[in-house]
């Protein structure tokens, strides 16, 4: 069963809140967030992009980087720019994307939840990832930003979660770059702290919807804190790391598509023949074209949009692997057919979230940059969590979370 706990967290004063928010680390380059920082003082990317605050080329893993981010987070505290809660609280952020609004719980996970599978996760995790966010955990003694969890939906809390966000919200701002709207409340009431805490203890598990590396770094040290210390008790807060929880039907995973920069040494022709053999290929018209269900893919070659279906046979509904999109077209269409083996090495190919819609592979096409195309039907969140139950991993880049959770709004010290 899922165990959770409140905690003190370290915010921003209402007044900074604009100031200080950011995009998560791993969504923007070092070149971006100094532009984003430029002027800024209070940018948080001065602690989670600490390489702006050196000469550029800097490289962001510099001991002298590390240690900028844990100096500049305390100067953000003793500017009182960022000022820790007096008592612990649980906290609801909610974001609103094209009119729909999901609401996460801020809460403290268990470490120990992720070391023996209670909190699931759907994806593999690179050593040399996990050991960068680390070493950021260990010398700011904080989880600076939060990772995206899902869990199954609980009528007990959505009311819960009704009767706050029906009130005046912390903070409210509609956030640059995005422009999505983000709010934020604190529960601070015990009655509702501990009905939230029993509400969890119920769940069998919790399900890592994006965050993988920050949640294995997370965990990894507070399990290296618990065995440094002689007088370890297993109530520390380092026993616990920053999570936000989302009931998983109000989670929008956006479509992951693909652009790949030749035909493996095949004519257009030669390579269309080659798709026969597995998909079912309609011409569509030259306007965009999304797939409209599982099992169909939409591809854009040679200025012209077509809807490839897989055959009967080249996917098995019983498994939850082999029925994703993701590995259908990763088998298929990229192994099989372009020799593309491993995504995370490959340079002929990229990704492109479906945020940035069929235009932005229309684009790159036809600039010249990209050969071909490939937009996939998204992945729901039932897929993940059978997969995460299941004991299996997806194929990479195959879920695309949007919004972003916004860093800065809460902090969670390891030893408050």
């Amino acid at each position: 069963m899922a165990i959770i706990k409140p905690f003190r967290g370290i915010r921003p004063p209402r007044q900074y809140v604009e100031d200080i928010e950011s995009r998560p680390y791993d969504v923007l380059n070092s070149e971006e967030a100094s532009l984003e920082a430029k002027g800024n003082e209070k940018s948080l990317y001065h602690i989670i992009k600490p390489e702006i605050n050196f000469e550029q080329g800097t490289s962001e893993y510099d001991p002298r980087v590390y240690e900028s981010a844990a100096n500049h987070f305390q100067k953000f505290q003793d500017n009182g720019w960022l000022k820790q809660d007096t008592k612990e609280n649980y906290y609801i952020y909610a974001q609103t994307m094209n009119n729909k609004t999901q609401y996460g719980l801020v809460v403290g996970a268990y470490v120990e939840d992720y070391l023996n599978g209670v909190i699931k996760k759907h994806e593999l995790t690179r050593r040399d990832k996990e050991e960068d966010r680390m070493k950021h955990v260990r010398v700011c003694d904080a989880n600076i930003e939060p990772v995206f969890f899902a869990y199954p939906d609980n009528a007990v809390l959505n009311q819960l979660i009704a009767q706050y966000t029906s009130t005046n919200p912390e903070y409210d701002f509609i956030a640059p770059i995005d422009g999505f709207r983000h709010q934020f409340w604190i529960i601070s009431s015990d009655d509702d702290i501990n009905t939230i805490t029993k509400e969890f203890a119920k769940m069998p598990n919790l399900y890592i919807a994006d965050g993988h590396h920050r949640s294995a770094a997370a965990a990894l040290v507070g399990a290296e804190k618990a065995k440094n210390n002689p007088n370890h008790k297993g109530t520390e807060e380092y026993n616990y790391f920053m999570a936000v929880c989302f009931p998983a039907s109000q989670l929008t995973i956006l479509d992951y598509n693909r652009v790949v920069k030749d035909l493996n040494g095949l004519s257009s022709e030669e390579f269309l023949k080659a798709l026969g053999t597995n998909f079912y290929i309609e011409k569509k018209s030259c306007e965009n074209y999304k797939p409209q269900h599982l099992h169909e893919f939409s591809m854009y070659l040679d200025g012209q949009w077509y809807s490839l279906k897989a055959k009967d046979g080249t996917y098995n509904d019983l498994d939850p692997i082999g029925v994703l999109d993701v590995d259908i077209s990763s088998r298929l269409i990229f192994d099989e057919i372009l020799g593309i083996k491993d995504f995370r090495s490959d340079k002929r190919i990229d990704f492109v979230g479906g945020l940035r819609g069929l235009e932005e592979l229309k684009r790159r096409v036809d600039s010249g940059e990209m050969r071909m195309a490939v937009a996939l039907y998204p992945v729901t969140m039932k897929q993940i969590m059978d997969i995460a139950d299941s004991g299996n991993i997806m194929p990479p880049k195959a879920t695309w979370f949007e919004p972003k959770l916004r860093s800065g709004l809460v902090i969670h010290k390891l030893s408050d």
